[in-house]
């Protein structure tokens, strides 16, 4: 979708963090803004440092509700016009070992994470489909949704799932030229984990989480907030990543050698073996591999 001047988008979790990014920028683009978040009072201040423009309403949204969403969508479209741009982003994280997650931790993060998502797409990829003509859906994975590590076991997971759902969405609506990119930032200077205690039901307070930093620590004076990129940085990467119509949309280089490192040992566990040709050709659906190629046959996006 290489021209964005006039089309609506709809970002969820756009209160703060990436999703004011996101709305920052498509601003900038001369698109339309559908703002959406559980926090009506968030929402006011993120309109109101938006500057309240004409092209930008906000709508109040819990992702986890499913009958909010045709009312939301509805509303959002009489207002700005049919969505083009879907912009799937609310999401919230805790930190603790796998082992020591409560079925609340998972209920939680599988609700906003994997379900807001589902419910996003579930709404409007029909909408873009019944309509024709140009359009976009973006969900917001993380590097965590492209290799594991220690201590965010919940979180990686809900946000693999969100890996695996955009790949299989793009594949699903190449044919109907409906583009599907899946954002993975690294670190990212937002309120997340503000944002996570903020909006977490009272029935799912249960947690084997622990605080992100000790008692005592200002969050913002840490190393890895200090370094970690604006949320307007990340906003622009989506504003390119959208135009050149990407799979993933990165944020961090840095994380390279851990994605090798993840491939290398896949490939090394594949058992030392000669395929049979009817076994390949029995298997030619679950080998089919052009969803990367075209990312691999692309320039690397310029620096931020």
């Amino acid at each position: 979708m290489k021209d964005l001047k006039g089309k609506t988008a709809f970002i969820t979790g756009g209160a703060s963090g990436i999703g004011l990014g996101m709305a920052r920028a498509f601003l900038a683009a001369g698109m339309k803004v559908a703002l959406t978040d559980i926090r009506e009072a968030e929402l006011k201040k993120a309109a109101d440092a938006l500057g309240n423009p004409a092209d930008l309403a906000t709508f109040v949204l819990d992702v986890t509700h499913r009958n909010a969403w045709e009312p939301t969508a509805e509303a959002a479209e009489r207002a700005l016009g049919p969505v083009s741009l879907l912009c799937s982003n609310a999401g919230v994280n805790v930190i603790g070992s796998t082992q020591a997650a409560t079925y609340e931790d998972w209920d939680f993060l599988l609700g906003v994470n994997l379900g807001g998502a589902i419910s996003a797409t579930h709404t409007f990829v029909p909408r873009m489909l019944a309509r024709g003509g140009e359009a976009h859906v973006v969900i917001t994975s993380s590097v965590s949704g492209l290799y594991g590590g220690r201590g965010a076991g919940v979180y990686t997971t809900t946000k693999f799932a969100l890996t695996g759902l955009g790949e299989s969405l793009r594949a699903d609506l190449a044919p109907h030229g409906i583009g599907v990119s899946l954002l993975c930032p690294g670190p990212v200077q937002s309120e997340l984990f503000e944002s996570t205690t903020a909006v977490r039901p009272a029935r799912l307070a249960d947690t084997g989480s622990v605080p992100v930093v000790p008692p005592g620590t200002d969050r913002e004076k840490t190393p890895i907030f200090e370094t970690a990129l604006t949320f307007d940085e990340a906003g622009r990467r989506v504003v390119e990543g959208v135009k050149r119509n990407d799979l993933y949309i990165m944020t961090h280089s840095e994380i390279r050698p851990v994605l090798e490192a993840r491939v290398r040992a896949q490939v090394a566990a594949l058992p030392d073996e000669t395929v049979p040709p009817e076994r390949i050709a029995a298997s030619k659906g679950l080998l089919e591999h052009s969803l990367y190629d075209e990312q691999i046959a692309k320039p690397a996006p310029k620096p931020l």
